[in-house]
Parts: C-alpha cells; structure tokens; sequence
C-alpha cells in the first residue's frame, strides 16, 4: 500500500495545534477593502480555529497531520 499524500493547498492554509484543533486564517480580507470597517479588517487578520464540522474532511487531506 502506497504512502497517503498531503494535499498541499491544504497543509498551506491549515495548521494543527498541539491539542490537535486546526488552525486557519479568515477570509475577505484580500481586497475590496475600502467599504469595509478598520475594526473588521483588523478582525480578520486574527486566526482562528476551525470547525468540528469540517474536522472530518480536513483528516481527509491532512492524513499525517
């Protein structure tokens, strides 16, 4: 049986923590940003983790993580 692969995408944009939660960036933060608030761009440049929905299909393409 061949090794699992990572998918990469994925291992840029996540990152587990010691406890084994998934940490991720926010999005909307890329442009369009005139219209948006100072308080809420700066909100979004804070992680945060993500959800125990998700946590299912991040195993998928993080098998080693």
């Amino acid at each position: 049986m061949p090794k699992m692969k990572t998918k990469r995408a994925a291992a840029k944009r996540f990152a587990v923590t010691g406890t084994g939660k998934v940490k991720r960036s926010k999005a909307f933060k890329s442009h369009i940003l005139a219209k948006k608030t100072t308080k809420r761009k700066r909100n979004l440049r804070k992680a945060t983790m993500a959800d125990a929905t998700n946590m299912k299909a991040l195993k998928k393409v993080m098998p080693y993580a």
